[in-house]
């Protein structure tokens, strides 16, 4: 699309009007012609990936390039390839027996794609969460839009440059732009909106996209619950919490937001995890593999709630002293912290871990159920039934036991919220089931005497079939 436009807002319109106009179920692409293209984009990827890790480290000021080849390129081309493997079969027409069905014929559900998709893209992993929605989107015959974070803009740049080796605008379109930018494309009356962001952004979205009547996927966040079990083992436990809190500097919608641990092991357990801290990430100002606090004002928001959590008596252990000029925020541990207090009412999204203990299990439960509920919940124990029966009685969009956010990397599981963290999956078949619409058919056969039976006028036999259906 070559034409000039008077702004972005102008372009987003024009590239949706066409996508539109370019949308109909005898123009999708077969399912041949679908994972050839993304086949085609996992080779894109591969050859742009040094680019890649250099976008999104230029957006975060510095970000490991070990976790952006881990958590951004290597899981899309995994689950593209997961895709890839399986779009046959999902994209089969599923038979459906019935054996009670009162009247013969034949039924099967066929999996169509909707049409036009959005994608809102967060900063936090801005490669991956456009990509693997996009992915999932397209392997179900859809055409896509994709609005990144106007935070991350080499990131988006990138993006451009790798969908247009592989799509046309009229199938993959990157739109960039503010925050009004992003608005006007949550109002845009797309087939499906997938968004992924905070709750409070997440509920805007929801009602821009209602007056359209658009369906929406909403991958949010919350304070996911980290617990300790009383027969948890400081040495072999902490270092799996350090490792899911400090990944991307906490930076991770699934990252344990806060640990709860049996009375009088409070300290104890935070000792384990800045040891563990320490060990991965010595030096943390001048370490390249650790991350960056993504822009200036969420590290001066990080600075706040540790402040506030302080000024109000709590204890606040830090890895080593902060480094003045620098967005590198170092591994922290708030020790009872105030309930009422900031850091316990907002998601963190950063390297502060608040610590809680509790006494007994019932009342960890309490603690997790009386909140909201969260994206994750981890639970850890010598005794793994224990601890699965702990995750059992909470609610969350996915939890781990003995291990913290690599669920994420498993493409056959479900990856969506609950409540206030989300609504809808995606990730493997779920995905490509959430940008399907799922449309039921009944093929009747061509009997003369089905026609007498369900009918008017009605007879003896229509009255023998109700008697039969209500039963006795």
């Amino acid at each position: 699309m070559n034409a000039p436009f008077k702004s972005d807002e102008d372009r987003m319109k024009a590239l949706f009007r066409m996508q539109r106009g370019a949308f109909s179920f005898d123009s999708a692409p077969g399912v041949s012609a679908r994972r050839m293209k993304l086949r085609d984009l996992v080779r894109a990827i591969r050859s742009r990936r040094g680019e890649i890790v250099k976008a999104v480290s230029a957006d975060f000021g510095n970000r490991s390039a070990d976790e952006t080849l881990q958590a951004e390129i290597a899981v899309a081309i995994r689950s593209i390839e997961h895709t890839c493997r399986h779009l046959d079969r999902w994209a089969s027409p599923t038979r459906i027996f019935n054996p009670g069905l009162p009247v013969p014929g034949r039924t099967y559900i066929r999996h169509e794609p909707k049409g036009v998709v959005g994608i809102v893209a967060p900063w936090n992993y801005p490669f991956h969460l456009a990509v693997l929605p996009a992915a999932q989107a397209l392997a179900a015959g859809n055409r896509v839009m994709i609005k990144p974070s106007e935070l991350s803009p080499h990131t988006s740049a990138s993006l451009s440059k790798l969908f247009a080796d592989v799509y046309g605008e009229d199938e993959v379109a990157v739109v960039t732009g503010d925050a009004e930018i992003g608005k006007a494309f949550s109002q845009l009356p797309f087939d499906h909106l997938f968004f992924t962001g905070s709750t409070r952004v997440g509920r805007l979205v929801a009602i821009e996209a209602a007056k359209n009547l658009t369906p929406v996927t909403l991958e949010l966040g919350g304070k996911s619950p980290c617990v300790m079990m009383p027969d948890a083992d400081p040495a072999a436990h902490a270092p799996l919490v350090a490792f899911g809190k400090f990944y991307s500097a906490g930076q991770t919608c699934i990252a344990p937001d806060y640990l709860l641990v049996p009375k009088g092991r409070a300290r104890e357990f935070a000792d384990a995890i800045l040891a563990e801290a320490r060990r991965s990430y010595p030096s943390h100002a001048a370490n390249p593999a650790y991350t960056s606090i993504a822009s200036d004002g969420h590290f001066e928001r990080l600075t706040a709630l540790v402040e506030e959590a302080r000024d109000a008596g709590a204890t606040v252990l830090e890895t080593e002293s902060p480094a003045e000029d620098s967005r590198k925020m170092p591994p922290t541990i708030v020790l009872d912290p105030p309930l009422d207090g900031a850091l316990m009412r907002e998601e963190i999204f950063g390297p502060v871990l608040p610590v809680i203990e509790y006494d007994g299990v019932d009342e960890a439960v309490s603690f997790i159920t009386t909140r909201d509920h969260p994206l994750a919940l981890y639970a850890f124990g010598r005794d793994a039934g224990a601890a699965e029966r702990m995750v059992a009685r909470t609610t969350s969009g996915g939890a781990m036991v003995n291990g913290t956010i690599v669920h994420l990397a498993i493409d056959d599981l479900p990856f969506g919220g609950v409540g206030p963290s989300g609504h809808g999956a995606y990730h493997g078949r779920r995905g490509f089931e959430e940008f399907s619409h799922q449309r039921s058919v009944l093929v009747l056969p061509q009997w003369p005497m089905l026609r007498k039976v369900i009918t008017p006028p009605y007879g003896r036999r229509m009255r023998w079939l109700t008697d039969w259906m209500i039963g006795r």
